[in-house]
């Protein structure tokens, strides 16, 4: 199966032509714009439905597909009807430029809710920004992003890993084994890691990267044998989660004593491996199907009753249905059809909340990036996961949380 988790490093360049550079953060009002015409507002959606990453984009656009239909049914958003154009990108980030460029200045719409990878992101935030848009992003990511044309609806560093290092020294050892895909997402994670280690005392062993797409994991288990680490610390993606679990479960290795943990495996990953081959490893994330809350019933419910009965729900799937709900609450702040534009849904997006699947959400006004519930929980063979710590308190996104000259602000990125 392929389920190439985020970025790849092609195309991230190749943005498109006719995108130019000037003063991207300069909201320029164009009298002859309706956004809102007719009782209906459009937006785009911008998930990949074939290539590479669409065995997980798809679920992306089903959750957002289906948030809109919910919000249509009960009356609209401020009683307009929202309507979603939606366009497939093909998992390839140039492909992604063309059609954010064709949504926003073609079709019209108010925002676009889209992406999986950092390259496709990557791609499509010149459009954003030199067309004064605004893009609804709900993936898990890097940080190390501020901009203002972004609303970021998934964890950064901070949320996922102030909590689950310090709980895995305590609960297994300080020896971590790092193991990651090689591109800039498991690096600022794994950066971002050594940071806590050192604070909580723990130590790295090793630190390998494989290939995209790697499926030969014998060294890496040799490696891992030799070094007796008491934590695997995997940002594996895609495919070779799936490699890499099996290859550990057929060497004998034993979770109990030396469990992989890891940021990226979700139930979409567990459901391609098995559960056998999941089982009693961890994840780290804001979101569990198995989280229990009316609202979470409501969603998995929902989901499953559109998508079928086999159908699972994750922690980038989650957010991708919640955020079409906070674009909502931004509209009826605004109130006026006339009002609406891409610079006023993002000023009335701020501080936003509303009680998710996962717990309450906020936006937060000084990044634009989202509060939320760090869970930590361990795989059972039956493809789901067990919940085993849930935060006592949502917590502040952080972009820059490896960085601490940095700092995201609604002025910008500011240093020292």
């Amino acid at each position: 199966m392929g389920i190439n988790r985020r970025i790849f490093l092609r195309g991230t360049a190749a943005v498109g032509a006719g995108v130019s550079v000037g003063f991207p953060h300069i909201w320029i009002k164009n009298a002859d714009l309706a956004y809102a015409q007719n009782g209906e507002i459009k937006v785009g959606v911008l998930f990949s439905l074939t290539g590479t990453t669409a065995i997980v984009e798809d679920s992306l656009n089903k959750a957002t597909l289906l948030a809109i239909e919910e919000i249509n049914a009960a009356g609209g958003a401020a009683g307009m009807k929202i309507v979603p154009i939606v366009e497939d990108p093909a998992s390839d980030p140039a492909t992604f430029a063309d059609k954010a460029r064709k949504l926003v200045v073609s079709d019209k719409a108010v925002s676009v809710f889209g992406s999986y990878t950092s390259a496709s992101r990557k791609a499509v935030l010149p459009v954003f920004e030199r067309r004064n848009n605004l893009y609804w992003y709900p993936t898990l990511y890097e940080g190390r992003e501020c901009s203002k044309n972004v609303i970021y609806t998934g964890a950064v560093p901070n949320q996922q890993q102030d909590e689950f290092i310090p709980w895995l020294i305590q609960k297994f050892g300080p020896k971590f084994f790092m193991i990651g895909s090689n591109y800039i997402y498991p690096k600022e994670e794994n950066n971002y890691a050594r940071l806590l280690l050192a604070k909580h005392g723990g130590e790295v062993v090793n630190e390998e990267y494989v290939p995209l797409g790697h499926s030969e994991f014998s060294s890496v288990i040799n490696k891992i044998k030799s070094t007796q680490p008491n934590v695997i610390f995997s940002t594996v993606v895609g495919d070779s989660v799936v490699a890499l679990h099996r290859q550990y479960r057929a060497a004998g290795l034993d979770p109990e004593k030396m469990p992989m943990a890891s940021l990226t495996t979700s139930e979409v990953e567990v459901a391609a491996m098995g559960g056998e081959a999941a089982a009693g490893h961890f994840t780290s994330a804001p979101y569990f199907m198995v989280h229990k809350s009316p609202e979470n019933e409501k969603f998995v419910a929902a989901y499953k009753a559109k998508y079928g009965a086999d159908s699972v729900t994750h922690f980038v799937s989650e957010p991708a249905y919640f955020q079409v709900y906070l674009f909502k609450q931004a509209i009826e702040k605004i109130g006026s059809a006339g009002d609406i534009t891409p610079e006023n849904i993002r000023e009335a997006a701020k501080d936003q909340e509303m009680v998710a699947p996962q717990g309450k959400v906020k936006i937060e006004r000084e990044n634009l990036h989202t509060w939320l519930w760090p869970k930590i929980a361990v795989a059972k063979s039956d493809g789901q996961f067990e919940v085993l710590k849930d935060s006592a308190e949502w917590m502040r996104p952080d972009p820059y949380s490896a960085y601490p000259n940095q700092k995201c602000t609604e002025a910008g990125l500011t240093e020292g």
